[in-house]
């Protein structure tokens, strides 16, 4: 049996702009570095980088458990993390696969930046989505991103009236390239009656658009069930499946459309892997905000499972006022 040396800590990073969606304004992304190393001196890293609105664990019950943790651990200890606790399952076994197999190359990773079509210090280079801000910034914000490559832009909803957001949605769609693919973020925040009014002004309005992402709130997933076999745009679910324990329970009641997965919450890579590969769904995977070493364990699942080659949804790092420059000399002290 193996015993790894467990170090942790926590980590701030402040957006550049707080990030507005329908659960509020989120100014600073918290977080939590790990490190594992065995006896021959292989290393380890590893995120714990929670969204407690969106159905993991909270950043103080993270650090509660890594404080009770021994300073050794074996791989049945990260093994046994309870599924309460799906951001700390993914950090745990992130950092465990690498200690076993690659570890993370600061070198190379410190001379690279994402870019918009193809994601540096990925296994494989993938599509990638950029985020824009919700309301009228995202006018201007797009081209920008264009510019540096994103062919596949994801917009945030319900988060203003939405007379002005479809306002603001026609300016967007006829300014936007014929080529671009155009995903629309509700993060639940819509009514029914919201959700097919949006449905149908993109039907009618846009060939392009990808998919409107969780329109309705968890507990409405009978009516989304429904909107998505009624109109020839796309529904995603996204807050519906935010853990495993909520995308296998969604998928054994009948949805077959498209998952927004984000692997730092959902919990084990290990057991997404095998649900993945077990019942081929339709997923598309996005970021938490994680930092690069969070992005790469993500990035490995994203490579391996997915089935469409639908664009992943990391571009974010313009949101945030730093590089990352701060997180080699986190890890140098840890």
């Amino acid at each position: 049996m193996v015993n790894y040396k467990f170090k942790f800590r926590p980590y701030q990073r402040k957006f550049a702009r707080s990030l507005t969606t329908s659960h509020g304004n989120w100014d600073i992304r918290k977080g939590i570095i790990l490190r594992l190393s065995d006896e021959t001196g292989k290393v380890g890293w590893g995120e714990i980088a929670p969204i407690s609105w969106f159905g993991s664990e909270t950043l103080e019950q993270a650090l509660d458990f890594c404080h009770q943790l021994p300073t050794e651990l074996t791989e049945e200890i990260i093994f046994s993390i309870p599924d309460e606790l799906p951001a700390c399952q993914f950090g745990f076994e992130s950092a465990l696969g690498e200690a076993g197999e690659q570890h993370f190359d600061f070198a190379q990773w410190a001379g690279s930046r994402e870019q918009g079509k193809k994601i540096t210090n990925a296994p494989c280079p993938m599509p990638n989505s950029g985020l824009l801000s919700a309301g009228e910034v995202a006018l201007a914000q797009w081209q920008v991103l264009w510019e540096q490559g994103y062919r596949t832009f994801k917009w945030k909803i319900g988060v203003d009236a939405i007379a002005q957001e479809l306002k603001v949605f026609k300016s967007l769609v006829h300014r936007l390239p014929s080529s671009a693919k155009l995903r629309l973020d509700a993060n639940g925040g819509l009514s029914y009656e919201e959700a097919n009014l949006w449905l149908e002004t993109c039907d009618r309005l846009w060939a392009n658009i990808e998919f409107i992402e969780q329109p309705l709130p968890v507990e409405k997933f009978p009516q989304m069930l429904e909107l998505n076999r009624c109109y020839a745009t796309a529904i995603a679910l996204d807050e519906s499946v935010a853990t495993l324990k909520q995308l296998t329970t969604c998928y054994a009641k009948g949805w077959r459309g498209i998952f927004v997965i984000k692997p730092g919450i959902v919990g084990s890579p290990s057991r997404l892997r095998q649900f993945c590969q077990q019942h081929k769904i339709d997923a598309v995977f996005s970021s938490v905000f994680e930092t690069a070493i969070g992005r790469q364990a993500a990035l490995q699942l994203a490579t391996a499972l997915s089935q469409k080659n639908r664009a992943v949804g990391f571009g974010v790092n313009h949101f945030f006022a730093q590089e990352e420059t701060w997180l080699q000399d986190l890890c140098k002290d840890l």
